[in-house]
């Protein structure tokens, strides 16, 4: 594991968008009315002269980006919005910003920019309507950091603008803006095979429009180039081959052929082999020609890593290829492992998927602190199973002293940290834990879905580990932010 642990160390996680406004402001009621005179006035709704440039600086949203106009929101997700409103707010020049006045949209623009989100009032009819908004808020876990009448208005903001800067939130929209800026660091070339896919070619659009990296499109070129003109959608900058003829095909052919000819196949067989696109396309990783692969949108998970156990093999140190997915709500960044690829891991290979993991998630934005998570809390139940948790964290401890594991450990000890403390007093670990690692597929598969759907998170995975090079499994359902968002991330992982 000495390599997986040195790169670790050299890894740069996600880096968040640099937004200099330190408040945001929503009008309320009658004082939505006044957005202008918010924005610009520097006197008293009385008339009073405020102190000169007391309210200086403010700014409204819709001076600084149109992102939020009706044409624009008909022709993009609420999530490309979003993310282009986050982006547009770099160039703001004031410190102090009049948001759209939809409260739970300007909440969360607060959020991501790590701004204090103020409520405006300018009578008391106001007030009752800012009490029941700022309720609603933070009864979905926003906070609120005041509700503030026009009047006190400059007083509130003096005191916030000499405050440091509050660190930005993460959430669903601003981590895929994040992975995207961290794939574009390093440009690199990955392969997509399943060009007879649309929502691939719809990805690969939006992928070379932001120039996230190369790509390769594996079909048919006249197909692919039919197909993407008929939707609109520009593929020119991508690389499109046919895996099914040229003098590639026979040389991989030959590659394969010497790579499997211990295990009794023929070059005829290799041959025909050669011409399933999975197969081709990981050939081009071991060869170089691409960096990465993310297939899986129409074929099994097994069609698309089983050559990669063939051919790219497991990375120096690893003896297990294992999975995490990044969940990803509002403030809340988790890695689930392993939910994808092995049924019953043994207390070895557990311990080296929580290592591995460990490392995944510092690769993106997470300061890992690691449950291994069983039905009992330290040694407060017995039985084969938890035994089997102990000596899988003891051996990761023994293996990468610098990251904090825990177990085992139950999930309730390992998020509250009310029920942590109680069950597992003293632990750094319990109530804090971000990198869940779960004893055995059955339970990890069934956590990351149920917290997918009931709690709205973002998944982003299965998120492969312990190959030589990066490979991606894509769900058959998978969207095209899905398939965006693991091109990214595997763009990343090529960068290690």
């Amino acid at each position: 594991m000495t390599q997986v642990l040195q790169r670790m160390e050299d890894d740069q996680p996600v880096v968040s968008v640099d937004i200099p406004i330190k408040a945001l402001l929503t009008p309320v009621g009658g004082a939505a009315a006044r957005r202008a005179d918010i924005a610009h006035s520097t006197t008293t709704p009385t008339g009073a002269a405020m102190p000169e440039t007391s309210t200086s600086g403010i700014e409204c949203i819709f001076q600084v980006t149109n992102i939020f106009g009706e044409s624009r929101a008909e022709s993009a997700s609420n999530a490309a919005v979003f993310q282009g409103a986050l982006e547009e707010l770099e160039d703001v020049e004031s410190d102090v910003l009049v948001g759209t006045g939809e409260a739970h949209l300007d909440s969360r623009l607060a959020a991501a920019s790590g701004a204090a989100h103020l409520l405006v009032i300018s009578t008391d009819a106001d007030e009752k309507l800012a009490t029941l908004t700022r309720r609603q808020l933070e009864d979905k876990g926003a906070e609120v950091h005041g509700v503030i009448r026009e009047e006190e208005l400059a007083q509130t903001l003096s005191g916030i603008r000499g405050a440091d800067k509050r660190e930005p939130q993460i959430g669903p929209e601003l981590f895929e803006l994040n992975l995207l800026r961290q794939a574009k660091a390093k440009r690199t070339h990955i392969v997509l095979p399943e060009g007879e896919d649309d929502r691939i070619l719809e990805a690969a659009h939006q992928l070379l429009a932001d120039d996230v990296c190369e790509l390769t499109i594996l079909g048919n070129p006249d197909d692919i180039s039919t197909r993407a003109a008929n939707n609109g959608w520009d593929i020119s900058a991508a690389h499109v081959a046919d895996p099914t003829q040229g003098e590639q095909l026979e040389q991989f052919a030959q590659d394969f052929y010497e790579l499997r000819k211990h295990k009794g196949i023929s070059i005829e067989d290799a041959r025909a082999t050669m011409q399933d696109i999975s197969y081709y396309a990981t050939m081009m990783v071991h060869k170089g020609l691409a960096d990465g692969m993310v297939s899986g949108a129409a074929h099994t998970t097994a069609h698309t890593i089983k050559p990669s156990f063939q051919i790219i093999k497991t990375a120096p140190g690893s003896s297990v290829v294992s999975s995490i997915f990044l969940l990803v709500m509002d403030g809340v960044l988790w890695a689930f492992g392993d939910c994808a690829v092995n049924p019953n891991p043994t207390p070895d290979q557990l311990a080296e998927i929580a290592t591995v993991s460990a490392h995944t998630a510092a690769q993106f934005g997470i300061e890992p602190k690691v449950a291994m998570l069983s039905y009992s809390t330290g040694t407060s139940g017995s039985g084969p199973d938890v035994q089997a948790v102990a000596e899988a964290v003891a051996k990761a401890k023994e293996t990468f002293a610098s990251v904090q594991f825990e177990g085992p450990i139950q999930f309730d000890a390992a998020v509250v940290e009310s029920v942590g403390q109680k069950k597992m007093p003293g632990s750094n670990v319990a109530g804090h834990a971000n990198v869940f690692i779960f004893p055995d597929l059955n339970s990890g598969n069934i956590a990351y879905k149920a917290v997918q759907r009931t709690a709205g998170a973002l998944a982003v995975g299965p998120i492969l580990q312990g190959l030589n090079k990066p490979v991606n499994d894509l769900s058959r359902g998978a969207t095209v932010p899905d398939i965006v968002n693991t091109v990214a991330i595997t763009a990343i992982q090529a960068q290690a």
